[in-house]
């Protein structure tokens, strides 16, 4: 049997799709254990997930939320991911040390798990849990390009100290790319690269009391609204426009929408759509009473609430309106749910051009997504003449026949094997 050391970064979306690998591999009598943020990794992956503490960077400066292109890019990883790497080194050198794995599976912005593992000649393998460094998105910029190699290298000089490595992004044992050619469509790829498929596993429940008995109410179609885990500084006028283009389609749609930072005001609704006796005014445990107009209530045919089992849910929903965010769009692509794309920043306008050019789902400018752009773009989708709903089965369909975290799974077996 192997022994498998996962290394993620403090970030839902990067350590959901470990996840599911990882329980691929305990299922197989493999040893697993994880160099992170304890608490994150244990909520995702399960309280008994054995975690080796890594530090987090302290005083991250605040990304600015009209933040676009190139400058976000140098953000990210000027102020967030290489600090983040300087503070994980340590955590991840004891636990290669204390656990003493056959391989390491080091994702591809928790950089410190491919520069430890490399200076002490460890075998490394890549999880891309974004298709966005694939594609190369550097290619119409080298001089950014350029200034990414210099921060890498310095950040090898502290880190690793072994000069003229690999790429921290790309192992030369191997990536593992959570999609597949239906989505990610005819680039060019890296050696190396495994396309396996998203990797979709049942999660820790965290929202039982989540009102299904209002989800099996009605036969209307539903609609999901989320922009993830890490928008909260730019989603409320986003959020708040959505709810109203949602609130004017109540004769037509239901709608569950993700507010976790509390941003959506229930009196800005009023006159968006009927409000009857089933109409409930939503706060952080879900529906708390009946409200009228007066009472500044949301129509009964919306729900607001600060989190909802995603993956429960994308089961019965008929359509998704998000961020463009991977792993949203891959979870919705996965049940077949077409999609309305609206991206912020880092990756997501990669991923929604994916969606696009798969005939998956209908994309919007972020910055003037108004309500009457964001309903006409719902019902565009939910429209079964357009074809949207076909091509994200179609998506679907690729993902499960590439096989997921098995896929993953069989890799890294494989790999140990041989490296032993």
């Amino acid at each position: 049997m192997g022994r498998f050391l996962f290394v993620v970064p403090p970030l839902v979306g990067h350590v959901n799709p470990a996840v599911g690998t990882a329980a691929a591999l305990t299922a197989r009598g493999h040893e697993v254990a994880w160099a992170g943020h304890p608490d994150l990794v244990r909520r995702l992956a399960g309280a008994d997930a054995v975690v080796h503490p890594c530090a987090l960077p302290g005083d991250v400066p605040p990304r600015p939320a009209g933040l676009k292109g190139p400058a976000a890019f140098r953000f990210l990883w000027e102020s967030f991911l290489v600090p983040l790497a300087d503070a994980m080194a340590p955590g991840v050198r004891a636990a290669i040390g204390g656990f003493d794995p056959d391989v390491v599976v080091c994702d591809q912005q928790a950089v410190a798990g491919a520069l430890v593992a490399e200076s002490l000649g460890r075998t490394w393998v890549t999880s891309a849990t974004t298709s966005a460094e694939l594609v190369d998105p550097l290619a119409a910029m080298p001089k950014v390009a350029a200034w990414l190699d210099g921060l890498l290298a310095d950040l090898r000089d502290r880190v690793g100290g072994v000069e003229g490595g690999a790429d921290p992004r790309f192992s030369p044992y191997g990536v593992l790319a959570y999609t597949t050619r239906a989505l990610l469509g005819p680039v060019g790829l890296p050696d190396g690269v495994r396309l396996v498929g998203p990797s979709v596993t049942a999660r820790p429940a965290g929202d039982d009391d989540f009102p299904w008995e209002w989800l099996d109410a009605s036969a209307l179609p539903t609609v999901l609204v989320s922009l993830g885990t890490a928008n909260n500084d730019a989603g409320a006028r986003f959020l708040n426009a959505a709810a109203r283009a949602l609130a004017a389609l109540g004769d037509r749609v239901r709608t569950v929408l993700v507010d976790p930072a509390g941003v959506v005001d229930p009196g800005g609704l009023v006159g968006s759509g009927e409000h009857g006796p089933s109409s409930g005014l939503v706060g952080p445990g879900g529906l708390v009473g009946p409200h009228g107009p007066a009472g500044g209530g949301l129509p009964g045919h919306l729900l607001v609430r600060p989190h909802v089992p995603q993956l429960a849910l994308l089961e019965r929903v008929d359509a998704v309106v998000c961020h463009a965010g991977h792993n949203t769009v891959c979870e919705a692509l996965w049940h077949g749910v077409p999609l309305v794309v609206a991206p912020i920043r880092d990756d997501q306008p990669i991923v929604a051009g994916q969606v696009v050019a798969a005939g998956a789902g209908v994309r919007l400018r972020f910055g003037r997504a108004d309500a009457a752009r964001i309903g006409a773009a719902v019902e565009a989708v939910l429209d079964p003449a357009g074809g949207h709903r076909k091509a994200a089965e179609a998506v679907g369909e690729s993902f499960r026949a590439a096989g997921g975290s098995e896929s993953a799974a069989d890799h890294l077996v494989s790999l140990a094997r041989s490296r032993r």
